[in-house]
């Protein structure tokens, strides 16, 4: 692991303390935000270690806490522009642009680690391709899930759905490595 994995899962940990800070009593703010970045590189560290005989679940470690960090920089995005613009479906359009934006950066420097710098347009447009189709997959998934399980269930079933599929999309469609 290298010492930008242990920062970003600190910066992961301190967001998720920010927005579980939402649903507890205050009273329970410092520890959340002591425990959820050590839960963030200690889940990382298990990655890491795990990944010895699977390599991939490094990757999908990290992914995952980009993907937290992005979506509560959604939530966050979301909370701050209803402030200024009451119409409240674009300024859900909007926080989920910033989220994908920031997901594109951080799976491609961060997670897969593709630094060249070619048809970045291409490579951005195959990224919302495939961010489209799982948000396509997550609702779909959703839709016929709630027909054998409840509506709780049915969204995390339809998240794991969709993240399975724009995980595979980007390692090895969008952020391929060409050896």
């Amino acid at each position: 692991m290298k010492k930008t994995d242990i920062i970003f899962a600190i910066i992961g940990g301190f967001f998720v303390a920010w927005l579980a800070t939402d649903f507890l009593d205050k009273k329970y703010a410092l520890f959340l935000y002591i425990f959820f970045p050590i839960f963030s590189i200690f889940c990382l560290v298990l990655a890491n270690w795990l990944a010895k005989w699977k390599p991939f679940i490094f990757e999908a470690g990290k992914f995952v806490l980009a993907g937290g960090v992005a979506d509560i920089i959604d939530i966050r995005a979301f909370q701050l522009i209803i402030l200024f613009v009451p119409a409240s479906l674009v300024v859900k359009a909007l926080s989920f642009l910033i989220a994908v934006a920031i997901k594109y950066f951080a799976n491609k420097l961060w997670v897969f680690q593709k630094t060249e710098k070619n048809n970045i347009h291409k490579e951005a447009g195959q990224f919302l391709i495939i961010t489209l189709g799982g948000l396509a997959l997550n609702v779909a998934s959703f839709y016929c899930a709630t027909k054998f399980i409840n509506i709780e269930l049915s969204i995390i079933f339809s998240a794991i759905v969709a993240s399975v599929w724009n995980f595979c999309g980007y390692k090895f469609f969008v952020f391929k490595k060409i050896i």
